[in-house]
């Protein structure tokens, strides 16, 4: 045990939770490993560098990481302000990178392929506590292992989009696709010419896909002629809406009512209780069959962009024993806590080491990556969750369990949800048509009317067709 305890301890990723890790081992006297498999700190950030976060600064910064810093005399950004992702790698993540004992840990261009206990496979079960890990890494194309004493997987689940089905599998015709983009593309900028002046089908009702469709409005501004479907697989609006005015990340509620104000001026077309059948591309197009509105339609575009959540990828950890949720993909003590079929908040109770153990000791996942797929990550959730399991690694089990964060409220649930739009005027959401989104709305388009107004514009029929 004494020969293992004076080994490093490895985290894979070098994210903002990753390094806030990396930077508690350090606070803690641990020597950390960080692998990373970008060829910079952030590199999976860099992907949405472009998009401005809901939360402030105050939130992104991981109190260890702050204070060896400002040892080095850096200055955080205004507490109030609020980064998008190249920001948060600029100003805060590549300075955190060149502290001396972050700068020695990170390497670089280095993929984890494989975590075991030295000796031991996975059905092994004598003396495996006490053993030590091994993990197994390409660097620059040559196979490594390195031994350590504890691993931290903080590495995201950026990389493992969700596809477009509704049944989690890709539908026919969607991997063989170039015209799709999955997560938040740069559509205002790097990729505007893909966009700009054309028909783009947005899949997916969280927060990268309301961004995605606001900056597709932006375009819209410039160029009338761009055209935008937004598909929720939900019958209804309630859920995209976010907690508007009672949300404590004023960003956040503001993403809901600026999507709400969207639908209000008809700029986009709303496709509720969207189910993709299929995708075909010809040409420069894509035609998508699907059901929507309770008719099976057909919808030709020019893009495609798949904003429908990520998933956490197993495959390196497969000769450990981990603890995962069938249903969410996270530890089973924090998955009740998350389940999106109970939660779209994004606030869930603090936890740390208790509710992120697995029956593997000293093996542990955080970050977005903990939540399985699950939405709606703060990135000071992370760093709560780095701090707990670095403090119980160390040995300090009363702080590991210690709640030490408090998070921003939301103001809208999954479960109780009333409608931001039908509760201005239509006097609740629809009881009984999917393709309506009000009491009103199912009234008037059961009479045979366009409905009451209350904020899913109809598809034009130029772009949809009926089957």
């Amino acid at each position: 045990m004494s020969a293992r305890s004076e080994l490093p301890v490895a985290v894979v990723g070098a994210g903002p939770v990753g390094l806030a890790t990396a930077a508690r081992l350090v606070e803690r006297g641990i020597e950390p490993i960080v692998f990373e498999k970008g060829g910079s700190v952030g590199a999976s950030l860099l992907e949405w560098g472009h998009v401005r976060v809901f939360s402030p600064w105050r939130y992104n910064i991981d109190d260890a990481a702050r204070r060896l810093l400002e040892a080095e005399g850096w200055k955080a950004p205004n507490p109030d302000a609020l980064p998008n992702g190249k920001e948060i790698i600029e100003n805060y993540l590549v300075p955190l990178s060149r502290v001396a004992p972050i700068r020695r840990a990170v390497r670089l261009r280095a993929t984890v392929t494989a975590v075991t206990r030295k000796g031991l496979d996975k059905a092994a079960s004598r003396g495996r506590d006490t053993a030590a890990f091994v993990v197994r890494y390409l660097d620059g194309g040559i196979e490594r292992e390195v031994d350590v004493r504890a691993v931290i997987d903080a590495s995201g689940t950026w990389n493992q989009p969700n596809p477009m089905g509704v049944d989690g599998l890709a539908v026919a015709g969607e991997r063989q696709t170039t015209r799709i983009s999955y997560g938040i593309p740069d559509v205002t900028g790097m990729r505007r010419g893909t966009f700009a002046g054309k028909r783009t089908l947005v899949v997916g009702s969280g927060h990268s896909a309301i961004n995605t469709a606001l900056a597709l409005m932006e375009l819209q501004q410039s160029d009338p002629e761009t055209e935008i479907f937004w598909a929720l697989r939900q019958s209804g609006v309630d859920r995209l809406l976010g907690g508007g005015l009672n949300d404590q990340l004023p960003e956040r509620g503001a993403l809901g009512l600026a999507a709400k104000k969207a639908m209000d001026e008809g700029k986009l077309s709303m496709l509720t209780g969207f189910a993709a059948r299929a995708v075909q591309e010809d040409g420069e197009q894509v035609t998508v069959l699907a059901a929507a509105g309770g008719r099976e339609i057909r919808l030709v575009v020019d893009n495609v962009v798949v904003a429908t959540g990520f998933r956490p990828a197993f495959d390196f950890l497969r000769e450990l024993r981990i603890g995962i949720d069938p249903a969410i993909e996270a530890p089973p003590a924090l998955a009740p806590l998350i389940d999106p079929n109970l939660h779209s908040c994004g606030t869930v109770p603090p936890h740390g080491v208790e509710e992120l153990s697995h029956p593997e000791k000293d093996f542990y996942i955080v970050g977005m990556k903990s939540y399985g797929r699950a939405p709606t990550f703060l990135m000071k959730t992370g760093y709560e969750q780095a701090r707990s399991v670095v403090a119980e690694i160390a040995g300090d089990h009363e702080a590991a369990r210690r709640v030490e964060l408090v998070l921003p409220e939301t103001g809208v649930c999954s479960a109780g949800v009333k409608s931001a739009v039908s509760s201005g005027c239509c006097g609740g959401p629809s009881t009984t048509r999917e393709d309506a989104c009000c009491e009103a709305d199912t009234v008037a388009k059961d009479e045979g009317k366009a409905g009451c107004g209350c904020g899913a514009k109809a598809p034009t029929e130029r772009a949809v067709e009926r089957l």
